[in-house]
């Protein structure tokens, strides 16, 4: 039998207890169910994960991920309950791909960040290289709106420039948007809607026949005629807008008001309502009643105003 005997030289030498890890959590934001939002927040969410894998001391907690729909609107439901778990001191570090997934909008971000900063927890923009522990409150707010600003620029640009595209091309969807007369078929197209059309020729015609716009407006209520959005009194400004619009002789005309006005004209569009003679004589009779003209001097006032023999 063997005894076993006291070394005192051998010492027992306890485990260290692991070292405390940081708790980290990922936002992220996309604006529709999309295709294409999905895949980019597919790709997001696996960047942002490598990104705190490569941290030893870091631990992906929690993934946070809004995506807005007709539905849902503005809610924003996974982003209230990450900031209910910041509360409970769940959190320490939360990462976003950039600002504008953070929030809609510069107050939006800016109000967040100060909810978090006053918890302790810490907000890095992955794409921006921002990070608000390095970051004075001030410098923070000066950026954000910088960014915010260029950033809704750029979208008003390329919004614009795809109005732009289409409308050059002839495939902008407001070629084809209806107006009291006219309605979609099924493929999107303008056709003549017949029930409508007989009161956009009434107009045209009364107006011709010498009846001003007030009498015009009292002829259509006399005969029980709603206004486009089925209202029964009709206004100067519809029965006048009406008068001078060309849609109703197949034209579709688009204005981009940018450096150098453009204009986007589509001739025979669609059917036409109103024959181009009649337009014309409408528009002639239009400058005639006007109270100005044109002169060398610029416009002035005529001495007297025209008025109609019918409908004063």
């Amino acid at each position: 039998m063997i005894e076993l005997t006291y070394n005192p030289r051998v010492q027992f030498i306890p485990a260290r207890p692991p070292k405390r890890e940081i708790r980290v959590a990922i936002y992220s934001r996309v604006s529709s169910n999309s295709m294409d939002q999905l895949n980019s927040l597919t790709a997001q969410i696996s960047a942002l994960t490598r990104m705190i894998a490569s941290v030893p001391k870091w631990l992906l907690v929690d993934i946070y991920i809004d995506i807005a729909s007709s539905k849902t609107g503005s809610s924003r439901k996974e982003f209230n309950r990450m900031l209910e778990d910041c509360k409970s001191n769940n959190l320490e570090i939360i990462i976003t791909k950039n600002i504008s997934r953070f929030g809609r909008d510069t107050v939006e971000v800016l109000e967040a960040l100060h909810q978090l900063r006053l918890l302790g927890v810490r907000v890095i923009f992955e794409q921006e290289s921002l990070d608000t522990v390095d970051t004075d409150s001030d410098l923070m707010i000066s950026i954000i709106e910088s960014i915010a600003q260029a950033e809704n620029e750029s979208r008003s640009d390329n919004i614009k420039w795809g109005i732009k595209q289409k409308a050059a091309q002839g495939t902008s969807k407001l070629y084809n948007r209806k107006c009291y007369g006219y309605k979609n078929d099924a493929d999107g197209e303008l056709i003549i809607d017949e029930e409508e059309a007989k009161n956009v020729k009434l107009i045209f015609d009364l107006y011709l026949q010498g009846n001003s716009i007030v009498g015009i407006m009292k002829e259509l209520e006399n005969r029980g005629i709603k206004t486009p959005t089925g209202k029964d009194t009709w206004s100067k400004r519809t029965i006048d807008v009406m008068l001078s619009n060309e849609k109703y002789i197949g034209v579709v005309r688009l204005l981009d008001k940018g450096d150098h006005e453009v204009h986007y004209v589509s001739e025979n569009n669609h059917p036409p309502i109103i024959s181009k003679e009649k337009f014309q004589a409408v528009r002639a009779e239009k400058i005639n009643r006007s109270n100005v003209k044109k002169t060398k001097d610029g416009v002035q006032r005529k001495s007297s105003k025209y008025s109609s023999k019918k409908g004063r």
